[in-house]
């Protein structure tokens, strides 16, 4: 056991590195919809709980696309600084940022069109509804300086420079959390808003958080080199074909795993609002850990990129079970905390025992999904790294609409489980992308390194 741990030793300190302050900017998406339900649940009540977490079942969805895209920049990115063409990495920074600020307009008219229409024919409950139509169009908006500044985060990032958004992402929260509390509750001479004012506080949060990473990119003396052919307003449809070409599959494997998560939501609420509030409880805890993951596979994509670029493939398929043993240990941990902390942790968010009582048995299922969660946000990282999204992105689909959702239907509907009938689907959906996921990269990373044996006896 210890010889076999020894082969990955060199890649657990690099990677963890990378990823850890990745892992705390990932949270901060995160930490902003846990925050905005803790505030709402303390001050607002469980129906404003309940219309939070309608309105994040639905613009999660519609977030993680705009993420998608504008995450297929950064394997781009890593590649050509492997390969040190920096020149190119500015080029793909003009045409990103564009093709960003058109997806975030986009899909803000998709919210204020569509979803805004659609929330009211969902089956929920009416005072729900109401509550959460003005919070969905306020984080519609929100999207736009969202997408700004991830445009610059998977930049920097994609060279390796992650501590900066790491720390605007610290700063963001804390002025998210201190303003909802102002908003919600009314201080200071402001009249109490309810659930319109964690929509406020996120909209002036993420609009802070655009202007200070999009400053911190172009004036850093960092990034100089790479910036010589940046252009603001610069497009070109071959890196454009590039960017989407990644960015698009991977926007539909967030989507097709987000929106999972979402179904489960709307058919929970058709269960009434204590067990749409009880969910939302524990979707936020699970979904923090989830982001933790997901920051272990960005520097795992990050990694792999790099190691794919120069072409170094015993060492990109290390790096990437290295980083499956960090996210499975890292995985463990908070299985056990959720086991042995299920009855106390929903006292964060509401002090409603109905709901305390369905959140606690909720995170004792999301104590065994942690672990396939967070393999298969590793392979898709690993597989991203490696320019591999259409096989995943099917993978997902495959996963979540073909085996979570419908199981969790007849589990929680046809067989009486009711919420945690929905949330056993989850589970065996997590389950089989985890497996999948895992036998692609094997498969990939096996015929990569048979292909350079190859090459370099040829030579």
């Amino acid at each position: 056991m210890k010889n076999y741990f020894d082969h990955y030793k060199p890649h657990y300190r690099p990677n963890l590195k990378l990823a850890i302050p990745v892992v705390i900017s990932q949270l901060g998406h995160m930490l902003v919809a846990a925050s905005d339900s803790i505030i709402v649940g303390q001050f607002a009540g469980t129906i404003a709980l309940a219309a939070v977490s309608l309105v994040s079942s639905m613009f999660t969805v519609i977030m993680m696309i705009g993420i998608g895209i504008s995450y297929g920049i950064t394997p781009l990115i890593a590649q050509y600084n492997g390969q040190k063409n920096y020149a190119e990495c500015g080029r793909l920074l003009s045409t990103s940022l564009l093709i960003n600020i058109a997806t975030a307009v986009l899909l803000f008219v998709l919210i204020y069109f569509g979803a805004e229409s659609i929330i009211s024919h969902l089956g929920q409950v009416p005072a729900v509804v109401e509550q959460a139509k003005p919070f969905l169009l306020l984080m519609g908006l929100s999207i736009i300086p969202l997408l700004i500044f991830n445009t610059f985060k998977q930049f920097a990032e994609g060279l390796g420079f992650t501590k900066q958004a790491m720390l605007i992402s610290i700063w963001g929260n804390i002025i998210n959390i201190v303003l909802g509390i102002i908003f919600v509750k009314g201080m200071f001479g402001i009249q109490p808003m309810g659930v319109r004012g964690v929509g406020y506080s996120t909209l002036i949060d993420r609009s802070l958080m655009a202007i200070v990473m999009s400053a911190y990119v172009l004036r850093s003396a960092k990034f100089k080199a790479y910036l010589i052919d940046f252009v603001v307003g610069g497009f070109n449809k071959l890196r454009a074909a590039k960017i989407l070409k990644i960015g698009a599959p991977v926007a539909m494997q967030y989507t097709f795993e987000i929106s999972a998560f979402s179904g489960a939501a709307i058919i929970i609420g058709t269960m009434g609002a204590v067990p749409q509030a009880a969910h939302q409880i524990a979707l936020n805890l699970a979904a923090m850990t989830y982001m933790a993951a997901s920051g272990v596979a960005a520097a795992a994509a990050i990694k792999s990129g790099n190691y794919f670029g120069a072409k170094q493939f015993t060492d990109l398929r290390a790096s990437a079970i290295a980083s499956y043993h960090i996210v499975l240990i890292f995985m463990t941990i908070t299985a056990l905390i959720f086991t042995v902390f299920h009855q106390w942790l929903p006292y964060i968010y509401t002090t409603d025992r109905s709901v305390i009582a369905i959140a606690g048995q909720l995170l004792m299922i999301a104590a065994v999904f942690q672990l396939f969660d967070g393999a298969q946000v590793i392979g898709l990282g690993v597989l991203r790294g490696m320019g591999d999204v259409n096989i995943p992105t099917f993978i997902t689909f495959l996963a979540y609409w073909v085996v979570g959702i419908p199981v969790g239907y007849l589990l929680g509907l046809y067989f009486k489980l009711g919420v945690a009938g929905v949330w056993y689907g989850l589970v065996f959906g997590l389950l089989a992308a985890a497996l999948m996921l895992y036998f692609r990269f094997r498969s990939i990373a096996k015929h990569q390194q048979a292909l350079a044996e190859i090459a370099a006896l040829n030579s």
